[in-house]
């Protein structure tokens, strides 16, 4: 495969123009890349001019087969499902750009396959370190018995409780991350919408958020439950209520990740009717 076959810009409209139709054809599937560069299209790739974004999407015969994007030059590499021989073309193109990639993501054949091509053409060494399940919505179903209490969306009085459980839930999944009223706008939660579950006395016990509608697509992220308080329904009840209001809100497709390791939360999203997508890897690259 020619490395040429890959069209390359810092324009995230102009990759948008070319690669929009690609990605809202499997919305839920293309959830990240539908997000972030909805992201950079509102914000203005101005916002990022010291350190610009570069996207790309793989063209033949007038058609877009994958894309790419890197939302900051020392960012990871994001990639849509590809060919073994199609990572090797896009790791030449790249490598013969002299670019520096210290991670890739994407589905786990083709972040393997990417690893691998990085390696033969640049040097560098992989290791694999985090797997991440994509699900998708099929018939939503909620779990028996429903806890007592309610879905509340949150409002601008919950400001320091959303901050402090965004803290918690960092803390758990080891993202390395300031969050409070100065830098909540920046970091990957600002954006959502998001529902605490309350029980009958007002105490929200529970959180989940939610993208906007976007290609006909909403993700739910993150669900968090603080430790003293899982176990008893609360993560799958508010899951429920933000997965109702995806759907109200008029989305085709409601995705959500989780980390395969841990069974509780997997067997929980399975229940109430989410269905395994396929499976996502991390791999980190080094020289």
């Amino acid at each position: 495969m020619r490395p040429d076959d890959w069209h390359l810009t810092e324009d995230v409209d102009d990759f948008l123009a070319r690669a929009g139709d690609f990605l809202r054809s499997r919305p839920a599937l293309h959830t990240t890349p539908l997000t972030t560069t909805e992201k950079l299209r509102t914000l203005g790739t101005e916002a990022y001019k010291a350190d610009a974004p570069v996207f790309g999407s793989l063209e033949r015969a007038g058609e877009v087969r994958a894309v790419f994007y890197r939302r900051t030059r020392h960012g990871p590499l994001s990639l849509t499902p590809v060919t073994p021989a199609d990572a090797d073309a896009l790791a030449a193109r790249l490598a013969g750009l002299g670019l520096v990639l210290p991670v890739v993501s994407a589905a786990h054949d083709t972040a393997t396959a990417f690893a691998e091509a990085w390696q033969r053409h640049t040097g560098a060494t992989s290791t694999l370190s985090t797997r991440i399940r994509l699900y998708r919505l099929g018939t939503l179903t909620a779990p028996e018995p429903v806890p007592a209490g309610r879905g509340r969306r949150v409002g601008e009085q919950d400001r320091e409780q959303l901050f402090r459980w965004h803290r918690e839930f960092a803390a758990d999944v080891g993202e390395d991350v300031t969050i409070d009223a100065d830098t909540w706008a920046d970091t990957r939660f600002g954006d959502k919408h998001y529902t605490f579950w309350e029980t009958p006395d007002g105490t929200p016990v529970s959180m989940a958020g939610m993208t906007s509608l976007i290609g006909g697509m909403v993700r739910v992220d993150p669900v968090y439950t603080p430790a003293r308080l899982r176990g008893r329904g609360y993560a799958g009840a508010v899951t429920v209520e933000v997965s109702r209001a995806a759907l109200a809100a008029g989305a085709k497709e409601v995705a959500l990740y989780a980390d395969p390791a841990n069974s509780t939360s997997n067997a929980l999203y399975r229940r109430i009717g989410y269905v395994p997508l396929t499976e996502w890897a991390v791999y980190d690259l080094a020289r």
